[in-house]
């Protein structure tokens, strides 16, 4: 038995021995009597209309269920935010990889034929590809001016402050698509019947997003839907809200076919045809003091939400939250918007928004420093939000975060000052070129503003028959330890053992709504109802007499025993209630943005190849403000594992579209870094605590994806000294740039 405390332990992870074992089932290891398999038929053009579709010769047609979007029991849309997607595509199409048809057969290999076999003819229509040609509105594919969303937030007078700046330092900042690559493709299985309506199993994240999908699509009550997820492997965002898609896509064939249906997709067509993290641009118009004080300015922040809007207003509302970094602007407007184009939605990505605007405002921190005469760290030292002062939002620093010393402590565990005076002496003579960078960051936990009013979550934790306590949430693991924290956090709380709680399946039918599994709000918004419920039972089972203030854990296994005998069952719920000292006004999108920030430096030591070009991270340093370590086996892989996507983000991976699609749909030339292509990572926490989050836990996941980019790039800078600005940063960027700098020199001269 787990003895002492466990909050802050590395406990074994709950879902480990099963997938050590072989014992752990994914969705593709289901199977169900009966059962046929999906696919789904796809555009191949990126915007027209569809004229006709031709079932070709050679396959026998009456063997395979066919679903149009005539067959749509209900409304044909994928309900989210907006519902302007449709399920299935009826007339029109505006991106490639659109669906149009679905087929099921019990031979999964006879599909892939008939897919080939179906012809689509077209008229097609113009098409825009970048966030440029949408907003020259030259055509128009959504709305009245290609516009999903936008937002505006303002503070002080930024139209006073030009006349008073010594300088103005202008930058515009890219970023590209990035793939979410989890192991496990997107998969699920559906099944039908009149009496007890549509069941899916899935690889998935939010499981109420999709029992939402499923009402809509299929024209069923709440009670008529049931989704359960599987174990799941991997997700970043990416199963989030696409798997409402393949969900109803497999409910429709069920429906048609009276048959289980499972739909498993491939690597090349989950890679093409799901969501990615949204490209941007990002520009600063910044006015500061000669001693680099900044006065404030303006920020615009634009992103390319793909030909629905699916997720976009949130991930570009995160972003523009987040597009002032931990820096103190007394004046400041950033305009944000999210713009339409004929490629595939994209959609949730670790980060949400964040990584692509802290790239941003990172990268523009240097070019001031440069602009004004001062290193990249003191125009850092001179500038961070200090407590009391206010963000972007308007939102007061409660906290007593002091960001010098956290920038101080990075320095020093790096060896920052000494690293980069060899550097610059090696650089003299080297035949490569070392640099070293620095970014500082802040990454919001939970939903924005008053998203967690809105959705006011419900968890519940039972006391069971048998002694133990069952944690019951909609909250789903998918690799980073969900879980095992929660249960965790039920443990300490009760002062029983880490091996006397188990948490229930992720099942529509059997848990309450506690929200989707994103926005770094497992632990402090969820973890933190979960304790509140934990004291719930033990409030109860004290009430009854049955155990004392003090017991042991054999005692509380007892009293829940006796209890549930002469009482039955014993669930205790509790409600997410937004803390009366927080609030956001929507409407001037203004105040308590997050409940808490954690708070980050990290730096990267980066070796230039010049004969390469190519870019070698050689060291990475990350240091964070978390709150509370709930786990530090776990809390160490969340950073690792994500400075390592980011490196990809960063370095490796860029998405080739030709036409709205991507070129370059399989691992062999979808490159991301591999365990070679890593730098060690020295991971270290500073912990404050927060009163919002149990056990003062704030959310950690995304939060490592939001520094690396910049860190890199401003340490290729320092190696170079030369500036780029977008992302990914391949080899032949870098050729380009030294060469056309090189050409420019040579013409001055």
């Amino acid at each position: 038995m787990t003895t002492g405390r466990i909050v802050g332990a590395s406990v074994p992870r709950k879902e480990g021995r099963d997938k050590l074992t072989g014992k752990a089932q994914y969705v593709d290891d289901m199977q169900l009597p009966g059962m046929l398999y999906g696919a789904t038929v796809r555009s191949r053009i990126p915007r027209g209309k569809i004229k006709k579709i031709t079932f070709g010769p050679g396959i026998a047609w009456d063997e395979f269920t066919v679903v149009s979007a005539k067959d749509i029991p209900g409304k044909n849309c994928i309900a989210l935010i907006v519902d302007d997607q449709s399920c299935l595509a009826d007339g029109i199409v505006n991106h490639q990889e659109e669906p149009i048809l679905l087929l099921a057969h019990a031979d999964r290999h006879a599909l892939p034929k008939a897919v080939d076999s179906i012809a689509i003819e077209y008229d097609p229509l113009p098409a825009i590809f970048t966030i440029e040609e949408s907003e020259s509105q030259s055509q128009i594919i959504w709305g009245t001016d290609n516009t999903f969303k936008t937002y505006l937030v303002e503070k002080g007078d930024v139209d006073g402050i030009w006349e008073r700046a010594d300088h103005i330092v202008e930058g515009e900042y890219t970023t590209g698509a990035q793939e979410q690559l989890y192991i496990e493709n997107n998969g699920m299985i559906a099944a039908f019947d009149p009496q007890h309506g549509v069941t899916v199993w899935g690889s998935l994240q939010c499981p109420f997003y999709i029992h939402k999908a499923l009402m809509s699509l299929c024209n069923l009550p709440a009670d008529k839907v049931r989704v359960v997820q599987m174990e799941t492997g991997g997700a970043f965002g990416g199963k989030e809200e696409y798997p409402s898609i393949i969900a109803g896509h497999a409910a429709l064939l069920a429906i048609k076919s009276g048959c289980p249906v499972k739909i498993i997709y491939d690597r090349m067509e989950d890679m093409a045809a799901t969501t990615k993290r949204h490209p941007s641009r990002t520009r600063h118009r910044t006015a500061v003091t000669k001693d680099g004080k900044i006065l404030g300015g303006e920020i615009e922040f634009t992103i390319d939400g793909g030909a629905y809007t699916t997720l976009s207003p949130v991930v570009v509302s995160r972003g523009a939250i987040h597009a002032g970094g931990p820096y103190y602007r007394p004046n400041v407007r950033i305009r944000a918007r999210a713009m339409a184009t004929n490629a595939p939605p994209h959609g949730a990505f670790r980060g949400f928004g964040a990584p692509q605007s802290l790239f941003a405002v990172e990268r523009h921190m240097n070019r001031i420093a440069q602009t004004v005469g001062l290193t990249p760290v003191e125009i850092r030292q001179r500038n961070f939000l200090k407590p009391g002062q206010t963000t972007t939002t308007e939102q007061a620093i409660r906290e007593n975060i002091d960001l010098e010393k956290l920038l101080d402590r990075a320095l020093q565990l790096s060896d920052y000052h000494s690293m980069k005076k060899r550097f610059a002496g090696e650089n003299a003579t080297g035949p490569a070129k070392k640099g070293i960078g620095i970014a500082a960051f802040l990454h919001g936990a939970g939903f924005t503003g008053s998203g967690e009013r809105n959705l006011g979550s419900v968890v519940e934790v039972e006391a069971c028959a048998d002694g133990s306590v069952r944690v019951l949430v909609s909250s789903t693991e998918f690799g980073q330890g969900t879980k095992t924290v929660l249960c965790q956090i039920v443990a300490e709380t009760l002062r029983i053992g880490y091996e006397d709680v188990t948490i229930a399946q992720a099942d529509t039918d059997d848990v309450p709504n506690s929200g989707p599994t994103v926005a770094s709000r497992t632990v402090m918004v969820v973890g933190k109802l979960v304790q509140s419920a934990a004291l719930g039972i033990k409030q109860t089972l004290t009430a009854a007499g049955v155990i004392r203030p003090a017991y042991s854990a054999q005692e509380f296994r007892a009293a829940c025993r006796a209890y549930v005998a002469a009482h039955g069952a014993l669930r205790s719920s509790a409600r997410f209630e937004a803390p009366s000292d927080v609030f956001w006004d929507d409407e001037k999108y203004r105040g308590e943005a997050y409940a808490a920030f954690a708070w980050a430096v990290y730096i990267a030591a980066v070796t230039v190849d010049m004969t390469t070009y190519s870019v070698s991270v050689d060291d990475f340093l990350a240091l964070q403000e978390v709150g509370k370590v709930l786990h530090p086996v776990l809390a160490r892989g969340q950073i690792a594992g994500g400075v390592a996507q980011a490196i990809g983000y960063t370095l490796y991976e860029k998405v080739v579209w030709q036409n709205g699609r991507m070129q370059n749909s399989q691992m062999t030339n979808y490159i991301m870094p591999t365990s070679v292509d890593l730098p060690p990572m020295r991971v270290f926490f500073e912990e404050m605590g927060n009163i919002h989050g149990a056990f003062g836990a704030k959310g950690i996941g995304e939060l490592p994806m939001d520094g690396p980019a910049p860190a890199i790039l401003n340490a290729v800078e320092d190696a170079l000294q030369v500036s780029f600005d977008s992302i990914p940063l391949l080899p032949e960027d870098i050729y380009e740039k030294l060469a056309s700098e090189a050409v420019v020199e040579t013409e001055f001269r």
